[in-house]
């Protein structure tokens, strides 16, 4: 039996850092038109469904091909909302619906860069571990917590206090500290029974799928927006391909 997945995009209003970046135009259509295509292009998914609390951004979503069936409620929609919250709420409201998924990937609209060929490599890793509760994208990352800090009173503590030999990691060169990935927003694929059994958007087994090139590239601040313009510009980046006439963006 082939399995049903659920392609979630969420696009809540009311950023503050970058003000409706999900649907500020970035080149020629709003950000949340390359998640959804992407997402569509890939066809891995059943249906790609926006989940947002704002009707405005529900006629974007609906405008280039995904699924609105449910406004997030404000309670649901805040800046510290855990994503587990929302996620738990949409799987539950379309099983009501009689609409039941075996998986979910959270595809966030601040990763423009991310490809349709970028899912279908994450959906194949995937399917190819039962036995694993998710997958998270990751990236090397390029401020090594082994040479970060906390500040006690007037003093400052390593936060990793470990060493290499008699070395300590803040005084060691990068290249010889162990690799450490960070998470990146870019993709997150579970089973939903994970999310619905343990309340938890990744369990306990995660699959690392790890990102290439500007795969995991995310905007959040207004700096990332201007690099995101200038990839583009000197075309050191692509978006997914679309077709359709582009909505009346905010520019």
């Amino acid at each position: 039996m082939k399995l049903k997945s659920v392609a979630l995009v969420p696009a809540r209003s009311g950023s503050k850092r970058v003000p409706d970046k999900n649907i500020r135009s970035l080149g020629g259509h709003p950000l949340l038109a390359y998640t959804i295509q992407a997402a569509l292009s890939s066809g891995v998914f059943d249906a790609v469904i926006c989940a947002t609390d704002s009707e405005a951004y529900a006629e974007v979503a609906r405008h280039y091909g995904a699924e609105v069936p449910f406004l997030r409620s404000t309670e649901i929609s805040g800046d510290k909302s855990p994503d587990i919250e929302w996620v738990v709420w949409m799987l539950q409201k379309l099983k009501e619906s009689h609409r039941e998924f075996d998986a979910f990937s959270i595809l966030r609209p601040t990763s423009p860069f991310r490809l349709p060929e970028t899912i279908r490599r994450a959906w194949s890793l995937f399917l190819e571990d039962p036995r694993a509760d998710s997958l998270r994208a990751i990236e090397r990352c390029k401020q090594h917590p082994g040479k970060m800090w906390v500040i006690r009173g007037k003093r400052m503590l390593p936060l990793l206090p470990y060493s290499n030999g008699a070395t300590p990691w803040h005084s060691s060169q990068y290249a010889a500290l162990p690799e450490i990935y960070a998470q990146d927003a870019s993709l997150e694929i579970a089973w939903s029974r994970v999310a619905l059994e343990q309340n938890s958007i990744a369990g306990e087994a995660i699959i690392p799928f790890v990102s290439e090139g500007l795969e995991g590239f995310d905007i959040n601040e207004p700096e990332d927006w201007w690099i995101a313009e200038r990839l583009l510009a000197t075309q050191a980046a692509i978006l997914p391909a679309i077709s359709v006439s582009p909505f009346n963006t905010v520019d």
